[in-house]
Formats: C-alpha cells, sequence, structure tokens
C-alpha cells in the first residue's frame, strides 16, 4: 500500500430497522439523501478526499443494490492502481460453516485475511450509515503523534442528550481513561461517533482472541474497547468539529436533508472548493419550473418537471409536481409523482410512489410521514 499506509473498512450491514419501509428491501447505506446521493456516497467521499487508496465495504442486509454501486470505485476514484473499494459479503470459509457478521468486531474478523494480504500499518473503522464530511488523515496525524493504540473519533453532544450515547471519559491529555455505554449520570459529553483508528498487528490479537471467546458480543463499543482499556492499553480521543448526523430514523433523516435548504456546516455543494461529496451521475434532463409553479427554499434536482408549488423541500431526480399541486417541508425521493391538486406536508415520499390527484398527506404536520408502497 502507499501514502498513508491506512486500510479502511466501513461496516454497510446493518438493517436499519427504525426506517422501516425505506430499508425494507435495501440497506441502510444505500438509502436516498440530499437529492442526488447515497448514504454511504459520505465515507466513501471521506476516505477518497483523505488519500485512503483500499477500502473494504461489509455488506449483509439487503446487499444486492449496495454491493453493485460500492463495486463501482470510479465513481469516488478508487479505481486506479494500488487503490480499489472491496465489496465483503459474509462467505463460507473453509473448514468452517457459513455464518453472517455476529457484530461489528465479528464482521472484520472474519476478513482478517483480507486485510492480510493489504498489510496495512494502521485500520480505520467506520459506519457506513453517517452524514459527515471528515478528513481521516488528520485523525491519524492524532494517532500518532499520541503515540496510540487506538484512537476514536468523538463529538460533544449537549450534557442532557449524553445518556444516549457510547460516552468516553478522558483525562487532560485526551487519554481515555472509561468508556461507559448510554450511562444514566454522565461524567462527560465526549459521545462516540463510531469511527476508529487501530494499529493492525494489535487490533488482530484483539480480534483473534475475540472470536474464540463465547461471552462475546463480538463488538467494539462493549467488547473490544473495553478490553483493550482493561488492558491498559493507550486510547485516545480525537474531537471531530463539524457537522455529523446519525440518519438512523425517519425524522433524523428528514431532518438532515431540510438542514441542507440552510446549509451552514456540512457545505453538502462544496461552495468552498476543499471537500467533495461523490456519487452516481443520473443522467436526467435539466429542470422544468413551469409558468404558473413557485419553487422556494428548495433543492430540485435534475430531470424535475415541477408546475405546482414547492416550499422548503427536496426533491431527487424525475419528481413530477402537478398544477395545482402543493409540497412543503417535505423529501421527494427520485420518480415520485404528485399528481394535480394533492397536497404533501411534513413527508418522505419514497422512490416511485404516486400521490393521487386531491389527495392530502399529512396536513397536520406534527410529526414526519413516511409514504412508500414497500410498507403495503
Amino acid at each position: 500500500m502507499r501514502q498513508n499506509n491506512m486500510l479502511a473498512m466501513i461496516l454497510a450491514g446493518g438493517r436499519g430497522t427504525r426506517l422501516y419501509a425505506l430499508t425494507k428491501k435495501i440497506a441502510k447505506p444505500a438509502v436516498y439523501f440530499g437529492g442526488k446521493y447515497r448514504i454511504i456516497d459520505f465515507p466513501l467521499s471521506n476516505c477518497a478526499n483523505s488519500n485512503i487508496n483500499v477500502v473494504g465495504v461489509l455488506t449483509q442486509y439487503e446487499s444486492v443494490l449496495l454491493n453493485s454501486y460500492a463495486a463501482a470505485g470510479q465513481r469516488w476514484g478508487l479505481d486506479a492502481k494500488d487503490s480499489g473499494v472491496y465489496v465483503l459479503p459474509p462467505r463460507e470459509k473453509d473448514g468452517a460453516a457459513f455464518d453472517v457478521y455476529r457484530g461489528t468486531a465479528d464482521a472484520i474478523s472474519q476478513n482478517i485475511d483480507f486485510i492480510d494480504q493489504q498489510n496495512p500499518e494502521y485500520v480505520l473503522i467506520l459506519s457506513g450509515d453517517h452524514i459527515y464530511k471528515m478528513d481521516y488523515s488528520k485523525m491519524l496525524a492524532h494517532h500518532k503523534a499520541c503515540d496510540a493504540d487506538a484512537t476514536i473519533a468523538v463529538l460533544p453532544v449537549p450534557m442532557k442528550e449524553a445518556s444516549r450515547f457510547g460516552i468516553m471519559n478522558t483525562d487532560e491529555t485526551d487519554r481515555i481513561v472509561e468508556f461507559e455505554e448510554k450511562p444514566e449520570k454522565p461524567k462527560s459529553n465526549l459521545a462516540s461517533m463510531g469511527i476508529y483508528i487501530f494499529n493492525w498487528k494489535q487490533l488482530r490479537k484483539m480480534l483473534v482472541a475475540d472470536m474464540d471467546d463465547p461471552n462475546s458480543n463480538h463488538d467494539f463499543g462493549k467488547d473490544i474497547i473495553p478490553a483493550m482499556l482493561n488492558e491498559n492499553k493507550r486510547l485516545y480521543a480525537y474531537q471531530f468539529k463539524g457537522y455529523w448526523k446519525d440518519v438512523g430514523t425517519v425524522e433524523s433523516l428528514w431532518q438532515a436533508n431540510m438542514d441542507l435548504l440552510d446549509d451552514k456546516e456540512l457545505d453538502l455543494y462544496n461552495i468552498k472548493k476543499d471537500w467533495k461529496i461523490y456519487t452516481e451521475d443520473t443522467l436526467s434532463k435539466p429542470q422544468i419550473i413551469g409558468e404558473e409553479a413557485s419553487v422556494k427554499n428548495s433543492l430540485v434536482t435534475q430531470g424535475c418537471i415541477v408546475n405546482g408549488d414547492v416550499e422548503g423541500s427536496v426533491l431527487f431526480n424525475n419528481v413530477y409536481i402537478g398544477e395545482g399541486a402543493k409540497v412543503v417541508d417535505s423529501v421527494l425521493m427520485p420518480g415520485v409523482l404528485i399528481e394535480e391538486g394533492a397536497e404533501v406536508y411534513k413527508a418522505i415520499i419514497d422512490e416511485g410512489v404516486v400521490i393521487k390527484a386531491k389527495k392530502v398527506v399529512n396536513k397536520d404536520a406534527k410529526v414526519v410521514e413516511l409514504v412508500s408502497d414497500n410498507a403495503r
């Protein structure tokens, strides 16, 4: 391997059950976001921009679409010599029965041979379902400067919300002295982001031991990190500053899309010209805004035809809004058809759904409503 000698492994096998119908047929990292992206575009683009050349994507649940999407490494510039995106679903091995990934650590354990082939000095472990921009090379520099065995990215959260997260308690040098999983009375507000850098030789030993432990959950947060602390390994926190969103619920996915309408932190469209998020080019025709249409504070992607009123909304490619229709504070996935006179408020409308003429969706708008054909 070249450059920073760090391999990335993206955990992308989760079901995303709290997204309900949106993940009934596809994995959570393949869910659409922001008018033209999929969630997994963010960690993959971060890797490419951080000069990480080899990325393993560990898939499992409803992985057909995600496997084919992630395997196209050219989208992120990861298709040159000595680089690539490797899709790694569970597989049967010689002398062992086929087994699914039993936890986050087990997913890495089952791919030790792949990592050994790449021979990295460091391994970066990522979740495939968060929205953020991050330069992992800066985190690696911090890891080296601290002479750490492991470095964990943390995000300061409001103290009143800290009990919802895995919390890292640190000393004055940022060394982690204690890890608490969703503590009732948190001592710190530094929440784990599920982003880890390990020295590979050290992590490999921990994983091999964990594989044979019948009492283990085979999970980084529940097993590997506590075991390293118990052995007095050098674990350090790396404090992230910037936009980060876990889009694991319908409400949080909707909110993250709404955040783009006043995008002061994420800079999704790369106005600063320093950190582009790469994705698939849909090759749609230019958008058409009708003579009687009204569009206010909205993202409208190519291929859309708008003949009605749209306000505070995100429209993916090839959405059609009929005459007299009204869409407010909503996210419309690709190919959605809003017929004449229909009204949609504070909703996520899944790909290809047709809202019939004159129908009204969620006018009271107390919570986000998800409309999907997969729910039937």
